[in-house]
């Protein structure tokens, strides 16, 4: 059963939507339109997958209070970075679900897995950081 590969992917959903407080915290603009977008995304797959684990009779993950930030943020630069690594981070969490899951839950870690990743590479091109696109979604980017 995929359960343990959708409750890994929904703790990094988890995660991501808390991050994305912290980028909406600090951007402004078009960005701010950007992140909460995809924090609004990041729900609705939240929500989805805690459904399919319910429906298995699966235990879901409840959301941490907080979470460590990789590193500072405290200014629309540093924001748009971590944006980008909330993408990269639910974007291996859901390659990895690939690798545990069939039929429907694997198609929605697919659709995760590219949607994290398209969201991803926006935030590099705006953040800068290069290269924009990496060869495997979800995996080291060094």
């Amino acid at each position: 059963m995929s359960i343990e590969a959708l409750r890994s992917a929904l703790a990094a959903e988890h995660a991501a939507i808390f991050g994305y407080g912290v980028v909406g915290a600090y951007v402004s603009g078009a960005a701010r339109d950007s992140a909460r977008q995809a924090e609004t995304a990041h729900r609705d797959r939240r929500d989805q997958v805690a459904l399919r684990i319910e429906a298995a009779g699966g235990a879901i993950v409840g959301a941490q209070g907080s979470y460590a930030l990789p590193f500072p943020v405290n200014d629309a630069s540093s924001a748009v970075r971590l944006a980008a690594q909330l993408e990269e981070g639910t974007a291996g969490a859901w390659r990895e679900a690939l690798s545990g899951t069939t039929g429907e839950d694997r198609a929605l870690a697919l659709d995760a897995l590219i949607a994290c990743a398209v969201q991803a590479t926006r935030w590099r091109k705006a953040a800068g950081i290069s290269p924009t696109t990496v060869t495997f979604p979800g995996g080291a980017t060094a």
